[in-house]
Formats: structure tokens, sequence, C-alpha cells
């Protein structure tokens, strides 16, 4: 069977994703058949499938750094949150209903069984299998059902390096707490650790990184450097700076910056679609939870959301809802994405997801909305701004009526979206990764905006940059990573009579 290896995090955010994909990329450069895999994961950042589901964004990040195409095999189970109590479940692709968290632990068992079956699989087509978990493993009041952390590990017999995110601080407290609270059969599976976003001289932490490998018997296998430049593809908005901004904006190739405010919804899903707009020069992205932020924006986006109806009376609660609605009375570019695009509609009946019947929309768009059990999943082409375009659907909300002309025209004649004046609305997801597109709408936003002076970048290619930032990945675990031992882990498994520590191993 192909060797496996999982990736803990001492936290949400820790690093898993990044440290997967780049020991993916890593593998892949070397001639290594390896593909990613999460058990379970609580995102509503994700992706449709070529074999016509639905996972996790980042396990397609990682799919594209083992050079395949997304499976619905690299993340089996999807949480999507709708509030702070459920989440919408999907299994293998597919939603199976919904679930709050003490009615989603009566089905572990059943999942679990997905979990290793698929897993399985994938180590029969594959060389290696570079696992991830999920939050910490060290959520002892979930060890007893866990399918995504140290349950999957104990159950495949894998081998774990656990990252910690020293930026955060208290990196060897994590760690070091990390291993004494499991128990004494998990902790024998904690292979190694690693250290992420260390800045300064490393040689500063060779004192600590001593004395944790005599508190714990483990050695740290790496310290990744902290690099600016990671930051397309983030698991959340939590990622992105205290300030909101996206990215790293460079300047602008005109005299202007073109400022855009992305709303910063309560559940907002696929907020990575903005990024692809922060990889243009002079484009300055943020997102904004208040209504002043947007009195100096040029283009204002409202992004999907996984609960339409519940972010829309945010959005009026706010204030937020009259700020967009008088931006567009005065002339000026709006963008709605999937559910944003929902919002912008007359009328929304939703006996789906929040079950609250009909409810009016913004009105900023003549189309009328309505929700179905089933959920579209696909990934449809076109052309838009005279372009050629690609995206992917995910949604229950479906346009029933629309009296507007369509945004995306498809190559059968029909439309999809909607265009009325400085508002546009598309149920497309990745629609502004199309270069040729993104450039196309900068330059109808500025116009609009009356920016002049902006100029949109002729030669920005966002797929280009992507690869670019998993290169980047590769080459961290490469340069920073001890290699030779994580290649033993992976074809050898954990090692044998690993220390134990109190209190788990008591």
């Amino acid at each position: 069977m192909a060797g496996a290896l999982l990736v803990a995090g001492t936290t949400s955010d820790a690093g898993k994703s990044v440290l997967v994909a780049g020991l993916c990329r890593w593998l892949a450069r070397r001639g290594v058949a390896v593909a990613p895999f999460k058990a379970q994961n609580m995102s509503n950042n994700s992706v449709v499938t070529g074999d016509g589901g639905e996972i996790g964004r980042a396990q397609a990040v990682q799919a594209a750094a083992c050079g395949l195409e997304p499976s619905v095999r690299f993340n089996p189970v999807l949480l999507k949150p709708g509030s702070d109590r459920s989440s919408q479940v999907v299994v293998l692709g597919k939603p199976t209903g919904t679930a709050t968290a003490l009615s989603y632990r009566r089905r572990k068992a059943e999942l679990m069984d997905v979990v290793l079956a698929t897993l399985k699989d994938l180590r029969a087509d594959y060389e290696v299998v570079i696992c991830e978990g999920a939050g910490s493993p060290t959520e002892i009041n979930l060890r007893a059902n866990d399918i995504a952390n140290m349950g999957l590990a104990r159950a495949a017999d894998l081998p774990v390096l656990v990252v910690g995110d020293i930026d955060r601080g208290g990196v060897f407290a994590h760690l070091y707490g990390t291993l004494a609270l499991l128990d004494a059969a998990d902790q024998a599976l904690i292979s190694g650790f690693v250290i992420n976003k260390f800045r300064g001289d490393p040689a500063l932490l060779e004192p600590g990184l001593r004395q944790l490998r005599a508190l714990t018997g483990r050695d740290v296998l790496g310290v990744l450097p902290w690099r600016e430049e990671l930051w397309l593809d983030a698991e959340d908005t939590l990622s992105y700076t205290a300030d909101g901004v996206v990215g790293r904006p460079a300047p602008p190739v005109g005299t202007q910056w073109l400022r855009v405010a992305v709303v910063r919804l309560p559940r907002v899903s696929n907020a990575t679609d903005v990024e692809a707009l922060a990889c243009e020069p002079g484009v300055s992205v943020r997102f904004v939870t208040e209504p002043s932020r947007l009195a100096d924006a040029d283009l204002v986006v409202l992004p999907g959301s996984k609960s339409t109806v519940d972010d829309l009376a945010w959005l009026r609660r706010t204030g937020l809802a009259d700020a967009v609605t008088a931006h567009a009375a005065a002339g000026l570019p709006v963008l709605g994405i999937c559910g944003g695009f929902q919002m912008l509609g007359r009328r929304i009946d939703d006996r789906v997801e929040s079950g609250a019947g009909a409810v009016d929309g913004l009105g900023l768009l003549d189309v009328d909305i309505e929700f179905a059990a089933a959920k579209t999943l696909d990934r449809p082409v076109g052309t838009a701004f005279g372009e050629d375009a690609t995206g992917y659907e995910i949604h229950h909300g479906r346009v029933v009526r629309n009296g507007l002309p369509g945004l995306v025209a498809l190559a059968d004649g029909r439309s999809e979206g909607a265009v009325d004046g400085p508002v546009l609305g598309t149920h497309w997801h990745g629609l502004l990764e199309n270069d040729g597109v993104r450039r196309a709408l900068l330059a109808w936003a500025a116009g609009l905006a009356d920016r002049s002076g902006f100029r949109p970048a002729p030669d920005t290619d966002f797929a280009a940059a992507r690869a670019a930032q998993l290169d980047l990945l590769g080459d961290l675990v490469a340069d920073h990573l001890d290699t030779d031992a994580v290649q033993r882990l992976i074809d050898h498994g954990p090692p044998a009579n690993p220390r134990l520590l109190s209190p788990g191993a008591d």
C-alpha cells in the first residue's frame, strides 16, 4: 500500500493546508504520483470537481500542487456552516442534508467507513497520499468521534506531523501541549513538529528547538520562514490582514488606483473569488463590514453566501444595504456573485436554506430567485465582455424570472446572470480568474467610477500567479524541511517506542 502522512495543526490556520500543498508540490516535482486527502473539511470555500461533486477549495489547490484535477475523493466529507449551530453535510461531493453539532456526531461511524474506504482507494492508486487534519487534534471534547485527526491516524496507522504558527506566539507551548493532551496511543503516532511563519534569525530558535526535543523526544523537522507572497487561496477571510486588505497590491500601471470594497458577509462563501482582482497592479481590494467603508469605493462586490436570506437581513441591519443601493444609484459599479447576485434581485423565495419563504431583495436587478432542494453543481463555459470565460456554479437559488440581458453568453444561445447599467450579477464563481474577463470588468468599472488614470495591466496571468505560489511552497519544503526524515515517515510509518508524556500517557 502507498505511503502516507497526516499533517495536523496546533490550531486552525496554523499552516496545515499550505504545508500539505508544499509537500505535494515537492513530491510531484520529484516524479512521485501523489494525491492530497482531507477526511473532513469545514469551509464555505468550495469548488466543483470534474467528477461532478463539491470539495473544499484547499483540496482543489492541493490537487493542483500534485498536477491533478480536483476529485471528490480528495475531500470525502465537507461541512458547510449555514449558522452557528448547523451545517450542510456534503459526502463524496453531494449534499446529504443538514446536521447540528450533536446530530452530526451520530453520523460519525457511518462517515468513518466512507473516509477509510476512500483513503484506501487513493492509496491503491497513488504512490503517496498526504493527508490534512482539521482544526486541532487535541480538541479532547471531540476525540471520541474524531474522523479527521487522530481518529483517522489511528485507524490508518499514519505518522503525524504537527505544525504550529510561531507568528501567533506561544508555539513551543502549543506543540508540547498538543502532544501531552493526547492519550498514549495517539501520542505514539506524533512523529515530529514543524514551525511555520518564522521571522528573524533561525539561530534564535535553536535553544527552544533543543529543549523541545529533550522534553518530547521528537524533532522539529523544519522551520518555515514567513513569506508575504503567500496569500492566494486563503481558507477563510480571517487569513487576510487586520484592516481587510487582500493580497499585496502592486503600484498602478496608470496614474490612479481602483478601489474595490468587498462586503464581508457573516456567512460569506467563496470569498476567494476576489483574489484575482487583488493580483492586478493598482487594484486595492478590501473586505468591509460597515457602511462608511463604501463611501470612497469605486467598485462594490457582494460575494457568495451560505445563508443568503440571513446575510441579506444583516446587510439591512448594518446599513450596508442602503450604502450599496446608494452606490448603484450614483451610477457606480456593483458586482454580485452567487448569493450576492441573489440579494441584488427583486424577490427571493427560500423554503430550502432559511425556510423564510418570500422576501424582498435589494431591487437593483429585475430578477426573481427561487431556492430548490437540489443543488446546482456545474462547470460551464461561455463568454463575458466578449472574452472567453469558464467558471463553476454551487447554489440552491435559481433564477425563475429575468427581465434583463445576461452577463455571460453560453454556447447554446442561453445567457447567465444579469446586467442593468452599473449593476452586474452572476452565479459563476471563478469568473474573475479569466484574465480577459477581469481586465474588461476593471476597465468598465474604472470608466463608471471616473478613474480615467487607471489602466488594467495587459499581462497579469492569474493561473501563473497561482502556480508560482505552489512552486514557492514546494521550494520552502525542499529548502527548510528535513525531507529525508519526512520521506522515512512516509515510507516506514511512525518511529517505534516514542516517548510518552503526562497527562495523556498516565
